[in-house]
């Protein structure tokens, strides 16, 4: 099953991959009085980790939200999905980062190797909620999130333990 956006207006549905929905800044791809009736995403193994960087937990907009789906087998990964929403004017996701991440061990010295692929992937703006260098800073930590997690660290920042 693909990754999809159906749309409907009165008896009319219509549905579209959902990289295609967004198409830029505040502008979906919707015709007068449609809406998004559902979005289908394939199951698939649990991998799936998101994390929201703002001041508040909820009911906050978020300077960043990460989300991250990383298959790993024998230490290595073996494929990648990662998209963030606040780093472009739509929801997008990290291409390069995934390419460099293929094929490549899962550990702190890869993240490190791949650094500089963000930018080939996010020029992020500057704005009330955080700077482009915040927010490309953010990126790479939220993937050392990610990897930590799998590794079985404590990484719940909501969460503190004397």
């Amino acid at each position: 099953m693909a990754r999809r956006c159906i749309c409907a207006r009165g008896g009319t549905r219509r549905e579209l991959p959902i990289e295609a929905f967004f198409l830029e800044y505040g502008k979906q791809d919707r015709q007068p009085g449609e809406f998004v009736e559902a979005v289908t995403i394939p199951r698939g193994p649990d991998h799936l980790r998101v994390y929201k960087l703002s001041k508040r937990f909820d009911q906050d907009i978020s300077a960043a939200c990460g989300a991250f789906w990383i298959e790993v087998g024998g230490g290595t990964v073996t494929a990648a999905r990662i998209a963030f929403g606040g780093m472009a004017g739509i929801p997008k996701r990290a291409s390069h980062v995934e390419q460099a991440l293929i094929g490549q061990p899962w550990n702190e010295e890869t993240l490190r190797a791949i650094s500089g692929e963000w930018e080939k992937d996010f020029q992020p703006m500057t704005d009330m909620r955080a700077s482009a260098a915040y927010r490309l800073g953010a990126a790479r930590n939220m993937l050392t999130r990610c990897l930590l997690a799998d590794q079985g660290a404590a990484t719940d920042v909501r969460e503190v333990r004397a």
